[in-house]
Formats: C-alpha cells, structure tokens, sequence
C-alpha cells in the first residue's frame, strides 16, 4: 500500500508491505507551504497583505490544483501594502490554482522519485491497489486526479483525511508494548488493529 499524507509542515508518504515500511519519504511542502504560496500570490497581484488565516479560509473555500469546471470566487480581506487602509478582493479558483501548483508539483514529483525507487517485487500491487492520501490538504480539489494523471496510478482519498492520522494513532496506543517487545519474526502487532 501506498500511502501520502499531505499533513501542515509535512509531506509523508511511504509504501508499507507485510506489515511494515519498505521505503518512505517526508517534504516541507504541505498545507502551510500552500498558506504561504497563497500569501505570496495575493500580496504580488493585488498588493494586498492578508495573513494565515485567511490564507486558510481561501485555500479551505475555493483552494485547488485542478481546474474546476465552474469559476468559484472568494472574497479576500486584508490591508493595502502602499497605505495600510483596509481592502479586498474577490479572487476566482483559477488564481488560487495558479498560486497552489507549484507546491503540488514539487509532491507529486517527490511520490514519482519514491516509486522509482520502490522494489519491483512491490511495485506491481502499489499500481493494482493504487494509492491512498490523507492529511487536510488531500482534500483540495483536484489532487487525488492530478496524482491519478501524473503519476499513472489509482488514487483514494481517506474517509475524513484530517483527522484519520490521529485516529490511526489512537488505535495503535495499544499496541506500543507489544511493537517494543515483539520478536523479528513476528508480524507487526498493529495489522490486527486494522
């Protein structure tokens, strides 16, 4: 199984066979990398400052890394860079698109290097099984078909991505003794949580 989470400073993702971790990589691009782009992109266009919050909210409401096949608008309010008065602007999907892409890119670029690096004898079920993304940001619109077309491979998005991390977690807490005490042979003890 392959499995990307897209959480707030990280970008993890790993492909975990007969019960544990065959390869794995991590990337400081994620949900507060796309805050940040958001920023960068309203303060360059519009000259208007706005700050983490409402960089969520924009990113929460209309945020993307796919074209939508109907504009959606949200109104952006923040203070203008020259006077420091109040100020807004309505931006479209298609910006927010424009200002997230990048970031994207740079993670799907990341899970192709991974699955290169994937031993052969497991690549096979990860394409046939496909991929499953967690995290809040799997939940922008469009990443599960970007992945899906740049990275040649099914993608499924996790029943409640932002929080099924810290649910997994919870379910594991039982098991943390028996991980610390178990025998190399023995299967991870987890598998039976799930």
């Amino acid at each position: 199984t392959l499995i990307v989470d897209i959480g707030g400073g990280t970008t993890d993702m790993a492909v975990l066979s007969l019960s544990g971790v065959a390869i794995s990589r991590s990337l400081k691009v994620a949900g507060n990398t796309f805050n940040d782009s958001i920023i960068k992109y309203i303060r360059k266009k519009y000259n208007l400052i706005i700050g983490q919050r409402m960089a969520e909210q924009a990113k929460i409401a209309i945020g993307c890394v796919y074209p939508r096949e109907e504009l959606v608008k949200f109104r952006v309010k923040g203070r203008n860079a020259m006077t420091g008065l109040p100020q807004w602007a309505d931006i479209s999907s298609d910006e927010m698109l424009e200002a997230l892409i990048e970031d994207a890119m740079k993670i799907i670029r990341m899970i192709q290097e991974m699955l290169e690096k994937t031993p052969p004898e497991l690549i096979g079920d990860v394409y046939t099984d496909g991929m499953i993304l967690t995290g809040g940001s799997a939940k922008l619109f469009g990443f599960d078909r970007l992945i899906s077309r740049k990275a040649k491979i099914p993608v499924m998005i996790a029943d409640e991505p932002q929080v099924c991390v810290a649910m997994g977690a919870g379910k594991a807490i039982r098991f943390i003794d028996d991980m610390e005490n178990k025998a190399e042979s023995v299967l991870n003890p987890l598998s039976a949580a799930y």
